[in-house]
């Protein structure tokens, strides 16, 4: 549960201020407010810079609530207590650009500072300190395991801190409260089902700790307390399935329910009692549905809403 001045309450209290970079001990990745749909592609215009927001109280139509400084889509998302971050992608160059927009007020993004390299199909991470990108295409480096690292506290550019186990990209991100995961990808059509961890509190190289049920690119993640999930994807051909893995224990995740349509590379979004799935691609058709699941039991997802434009290959944040 998230109260004013951004404290967060998750199973204990954390009376760190939001952004300040302190150790953030009650951290928690959900949001209790609302999540955030940024940029993406349209096959009718190309690239979008929309920001949309819709309600995590109420099920709900998104609204347009401001713009990225352009056109983005093939990005990571990332989120602090007070705002949403995108990072790389394509603009349509390859883009080392990180944006920062508030959860306050509505408002367009502003260019924050640069990744280490220009890279797009990032996965997206983030700790209460710091937002991370790991995998990837990089202009001149192409497929790479990179993990790069960058401040809350203070607009900057980031670090390379580590590697994945692979080269991949077009994988899924989810955050714990301690780690980073990274869970299947793509190398020149060659699928991934690995679930890589990779610690907050120190900046090293991930390890492998158990597999999806299948190997699949392009899904979308979601982090609930206790656990990480991967919804939909290629395997290679478009999945509906819903699988969860543990953050308590390392191991292979699960088939805990399936999504309203089979879907591929949506934006994951994470309050603290639902996954949420924004737009994507179903059988080839960009889609602007909004899907919803429960992590308090294993269920299929529902449609709760629409985007205010059908796309694929955004990403999302929450507040």
């Amino acid at each position: 549960m998230q109260i004013s001045g951004g404290i967060s309450i998750t199973g204990g209290v954390s009376l760190t201020p939001p952004d300040s970079g302190g150790s953030g001990g009650g951290y928690s990745f959900q949001g209790s407010n609302y999540g955030y749909t940024s940029g993406g592609y349209n096959p009718a215009q190309d690239g979008v810079n929309i920001i949309d927001k819709f309600s995590f109280t109420s099920d709900a139509d998104a609204t347009d609530v401001g713009d990225l400084i352009n056109d983005a889509f093939r990005t990571a998302g990332q989120s602090s207590a007070n705002h949403g971050y995108v990072s790389g992608g394509l603009t349509p160059f390859a883009s080392n650009v990180i944006q920062k927009f508030t959860f306050a007020t509505d408002a367009n993004a502003t260019d924050v500072g640069d990744l280490v390299n220009s890279t797009r199909y990032m996965s997206g991470q983030s700790s209460s300190d710091n937002g991370y990108t790991s995998g990837g295409e990089a202009s001149g480096l192409g497929f790479n395991p990179t993990i790069e690292k960058f401040a809350f506290a203070s607009d900057g550019n980031a670090s390379d801190i580590g590697d994945l186990t692979q080269s991949v990209d077009r994988s899924a991100g989810q955050s714990s409260s301690v780690s980073g995961y990274r869970s299947g990808g793509d190398n020149n059509g060659t699928k991934s089902n690995t679930i890589d961890k990779f610690p907050f509190s120190s900046d090293s190289n991930a390890t492998d700790v158990g597999d999806l049920t299948t190997i699949k690119s392009n899904s979308s993640g979601q982090s609930s307390s206790a656990s990480g999930y991967s919804s939909g994807g290629q395997t290679p051909s478009d999945t509906n399935v819903i699988e969860k893995f543990s953050f308590s224990s390392d191991a292979n995740a699960t088939d805990v329910g399936d999504l309203i349509e089979v879907s591929e590379s949506a934006a994951g979004q994470s309050s603290t009692a639902s996954g949420y799935v924004s737009g994507g691609n179903s059988g080839g058709t960009s889609r602007n549905v909004v899907q919803k699941f429960s992590f308090s039991s294993d269920a299929n997802a529902t449609d709760v809403g629409n985007l205010t434009l059908n796309r694929h290959d955004q990403c999302g944040q929450q507040y």
